[in-house]
């Protein structure tokens, strides 16, 4: 087996900046009593100021004069470390959560899928820069070497025989040990993890509590220390709150851009889709207001889901500005991504037709764009129509792309016979009998059509009911 580690030294301030449509602007997070609230993190804009963390709050307001000023919420930085295990869970599916301020996954089982680990690296870096996290990642053969090695390293991967020369070179300050242990080791005139192995373990038990021993055996692999393994849930919630209530469709784009990138990492984890979300926008003195927006097949594109969405907005009246953006999501069916031929010799911009499909929907409305569907009639003219039926048919003739209002004479001396007759004789009950003969004919400039004869009339006149493209 071989882990990674994703060390997330910034996730509180990064699950709130990564929220702003200005990063530039300067930003902190305050924590303490409201008598001494003092910046428990600082964005680069506010570190670039002078800002730094443990400032008193009034002193760094007078060194900046536009702060953005957010409470350090404990609850939303564990639901953004939920949201980045299912992000991981797209890569492998053992993900942990056990290690504070980090995650890990097993990477060993991915390499048949996914590549070495460089490229590997790859594909969490960039999906975590489109996230908006900062990050360390480092690879070792166990989950534990893999986080006390991302303190002092990003980009490292390592096999089992460099794995010992790595930990004895790691200083025990940033060791993960607790620091009652770091400093009698240093007092002892040790500075690295190497130095702590190379004690004799007796020694180590009579001056340490049994944890220390354990730890120091779960980095080199020795122990077995168990980790809890995450599992995605069933249905997504995210929600955006605002310092004031917005009232501009526009302004509330980049929230709903946000939320719909979530969802897309989320559904990507499940290996799945979603076809119904309800967007709720919540006001200071009234009900929230929900916008539903239901699609014909499961989407997880982002791009697309944030157009359908955006094209909806537009249309929807909100009653009061908003306060908080809330996006939910219980319909998650599998996802079957479009079949194109290997050799597709469609331009590479051209847009596959469901999405086309469900552009169309949300710009002209549900009702403009209708499915075609079979009818329990056999005449052509009524076997298909916008309702769908109650039950789709196991099979579908061969019916040509353009069916003509009325049939039209076919005169073509060279006409040739592709396939058929197919017989349909129907609608006696209506006053509108069908006894006819169809054919897929070619004409002699090479356009294939449908026509037909009245049954049992070889002399009757071709009669052409539709082409094929």
């Amino acid at each position: 087996m071989h882990w990674a580690c994703l060390l997330l030294p910034q996730l509180a301030l990064d699950s709130v900046l990564r929220l702003q449509p200005d990063p530039q602007r300067p930003l902190v997070l305050l924590q303490g009593p409201a008598q001494r609230r003092v910046l428990r993190a600082v964005s680069p804009a506010a570190r670039a100021a002078g800002l730094r963390p443990g400032m008193l709050l009034s002193a760094a307001q007078v060194l900046v004069q536009d702060l953005q000023l957010h409470d350090y919420d404990p609850s939303a930085e564990q639901h953004t470390r939920q949201l980045l295990a299912s992000w991981l869970y797209a890569t492998s599916s053992l993900v942990s959560l056990d290690f504070p301020h980090a995650l890990v996954l097993e990477i060993g089982a991915s390499r048949a899928l996914f590549g070495d680990w460089l490229t590997i690296e790859q594909r969490l870096r960039n999906g975590l820069h489109e996230l908006g996290f900062r990050h360390r990642l480092v690879a070792a053969p166990n989950p534990h070497a893999a986080r006390v090695l991302a303190n002092v390293h990003d980009g490292l991967g390592i096999d089992a025989q460099q794995l010992p020369a790595a930990l004895a070179q790691l200083p025990l300050a940033r060791s993960g040990l607790p620091v009652d242990a770091v400093t009698v080791l240093a007092r002892s005139g040790l500075r690295t993890l190497g130095a702590a192995f190379d004690l004799p373990r007796e020694s180590l038990a009579r001056r340490f509590a049994p944890e220390v021993l354990q730890q120091l055996d779960a980095v080199r692999g020795l122990g077995n220390a168990p980790l809890r393994y995450y599992q995605p849930p069933d249905r997504f919630d995210a929600r955006i709150e605002f310092d004031y209530e917005i009232e501009s469709s526009q302004a509330l784009l980049f929230p709903l851009r946000r939320l719909l990138l979530d969802l897309a990492a989320f559904l990507c984890s499940r290996d799945g889709g979603v076809q119904r979300f309800d967007l709720h926008f919540e006001h200071d003195l009234l009900p929230a207001s929900v916008l539903t927006i239901g699609l014909l097949a499961p989407e997880r594109d982002a791009a697309l889901l944030f157009e359908i969405a955006r094209n909806r907005m537009e249309a929807f009246a909100l009653p009061a500005g908003s306060r908080a953006l809330r996006l939910q999501a219980e319909q998650l069916p599998p996802f079957v991504p479009a079949a194109r031929d290997l050799f597709d010799t469609r331009p590479a911009q051209a847009m596959p037709w469901t999405q086309l499909r469900e552009r169309l929907r949300a710009r002209l409305g549900d009702d403009a764009v209708q499915p075609l569907a079979v009818q329990a009639d056999h005449r052509p003219e009524r076997a298909s129509g916008t309702q769908p039926p109650a039950k789709p048919p196991a099979w579908w003739p061969l019916r040509p792309g353009w069916l003509l209002e009325t049939p039209q004479p076919l005169r073509d001396p060279r006409l040739r016979i592709v396939a058929g007759p197919e017989r349909i004789e129907s609608g006696w009950w209506d006053q509108a009998d069908a006894r006819r003969d169809y054919y897929v004919v070619e004409t002699a400039q090479g356009q294939r059509g449908w026509a037909f004869r009245t049954r049992n009339d070889p002399h009757a006149p071709w009669m052409l009911h539709g082409w094929f493209g």
